[in-house]
């Protein structure tokens, strides 16, 4: 038999995790238990980012960040679930990621056999409510109105969505458990902010007391809150990591109850990290891709590798693009020309390294690179706009692209013969105090990134990678331009 069961977390934190950080205060015995069965990688890296991004690479086998920001499957793109269910693998997605049903993201669900979604995390426009919801004391910077009408709706730990979300998986593994060729996504939102979670899940992390305000949805900014503020929103998303964690469990439960572990491929990973208060700052998107937001969690039980259960592996690999091929080979099908992810087979069975570095980043923000040990932020050069390629105009929560800039681009490599759309788009810069300047980090020996490197030989050296890579990926001239490279 083969099946498979991806389990896909958003905003998890690596270092909080038994598995990376022994002396982590987050209880999450379930990583512990996960690591004794899979293959733990030491070296794991984001590829685009944020959320959507990175989805559409798992989709694609590719990077994106390149060509485009947040945005929906493209007709050209393949689709490694559509793949799959193409082949008579049958695909099911079930998830409380809201963004996938917004213009934004709304073609990625339809790649699926089939689909369930569960509603109310975050801003998710759930229940109509005319009469404005009553909204508690509290300091979150980026609370919805929403978000307090679908915190109404919870009223006890099964009602909240990553919980019905994770039962619609365990309902799909117990209905197909002694059924071939399947793939189940089981995918929620959480940790993602904000941190909401039944009360019983924050008496394991008493936080002080803050004159009874509420603080689960830190900012995109500095933190310019008290220690102690600052601790309750970190208590807070520890107790919804423990949440996860007990999530994950009955996915392990299913495992052995089944005696899954001898014919099923187990997946855990997520799309990036989240700051809660390192360097200064919370959260992601605006400041430099710090190690806590791009060097993540991951694991693999594969059961054609029984005897790599409780290892660990240091070859440089980056789940979003490198899942996708990994799928196909699992189930026997070929990965396409255009995708740039490895299959991950090799780097499971006795740790192959698959690339020599990744890049990573946000379109249109500053491009870094990492070969494992070291982390090169580039230097920017000013070059003017950058572009957005795409036939499907559609980005995050209805905002407009300028289509008044729009022309005609020609085909990429990866495009099928079609044209896109090449639309301006404002040259963003990260919000850090960086300016233009690139740095470098020995994140093995500085794992906490204190101290800038003064390197030329390395910097060069990644300049180069980077360069090499980013036009493997036919990058568009400007993004070339932007770290100084010729096109």
């Amino acid at each position: 038999m083969k099946r498979c069961i991806m389990v896909m977390f958003d905003s998890l934190n690596r270092h909080m995790l038994p598995p990376y950080n022994p002396n982590t205060n987050v209880q999450a015995p379930n990583f512990q238990r996960l690591a004794e069965h899979s293959t733990t990688f030491d070296t794991s890296y984001v590829c685009s980012m944020p959320c959507m991004p990175a989805r559409r690479d798992f989709h694609t086998g590719r990077p994106n960040f390149l060509h485009c920001n947040w945005g929906p499957i493209e007709p050209f793109d393949d689709s490694v679930p559509a793949m799959l269910r193409d082949s008579g693998v049958y695909s099911h997605l079930c998830t409380d990621h809201y963004h996938y049903f917004e213009e934004g993201g709304a073609t990625y669900h339809t790649k699926y056999s089939s689909w369930e979604v569960f509603r109310g995390q975050e801003g998710d426009p759930w229940k109509g409510m005319v009469k404005e919801p009553e909204i508690p004391k509290n300091i979150n910077g980026k609370g919805r109105r929403a978000d307090w009408v679908n915190r109404a709706q919870l009223h006890c730990d099964a009602d909240y969505p990553q919980s019905k979300t994770f039962e619609a998986g365990l309902e799909f593994i117990e209905q197909n458990n002694t059924e071939d060729n399947w793939f189940v996504q089981i995918e929620c939102f959480d940790p993602h902010e904000p941190f909401t979670v039944d009360p019983e899940w924050q008496k394991k992390y008493p936080s002080p007391d803050i004159d009874g305000a509420l603080f689960d949805w830190p900012d995109y900014a500095d933190v310019t809150e008290s220690p102690e503020e600052a601790q309750v929103a970190k208590n807070n998303y520890s107790a919804l990591v423990s949440k996860c964690d007990a999530s994950l469990g009955k996915i392990l439960d299913a495992m052995d109850r089944h005696d899954m572990w001898k014919d099923t491929l187990l997946i855990v990973w997520t799309d990036h990290g989240y700051l809660l208060g390192e360097h200064g700052k919370w959260a992601k998107n605006w400041p430099i891709t710090w190690e806590e937001i791009a060097h993540t969690p991951f694991f693999i039980a594969d059961p054609r590798r029984p005897d790599t259960a409780g290892k660990r592996r240091s070859s440089l690999v980056q789940p979003s693009i490198d899942l996708g091929p990994t799928l196909l080979g699992y189930f026997g099908l070929d990965s396409t020309p255009d995708m740039t992810g490895k299959d991950l087979a090799g780097a499971i069975e006795n740790d192959t390294p698959v690339r020599d570095a990744g890049i990573f980043g946000y379109h249109g923000q500053r491009m870094n690179i990492t070969d494992g040990r070291y982390v090169y932020y580039s230097a920017l050069e000013e070059t003017g706009d950058i572009y957005l390629y795409t036939l499907l105009p559609l980005t995050m929560r209805g905002a407009k692209p300028n289509l008044e800039t729009a022309t005609l681009a020609k085909p990429f490599s990866f495009t099928k013969g079609m044209n896109t759309l090449k639309i301006g788009q404002t040259n963003i810069e990260q919000g850090d105090s960086f300016g233009r300047k690139g740095y470098l980090y020995d994140v093995q020996e500085d794992p906490t990134q204190s101290t800038p490197l003064d390197d030329p030989e390395v910097v060069e050296r990644l300049s180069q990678l980077m360069a090499k890579l980013m036009r493997e990926c036919d990058a568009p001239a400007e993004q070339l331009a932007r770290v100084g490279c010729n096109g």
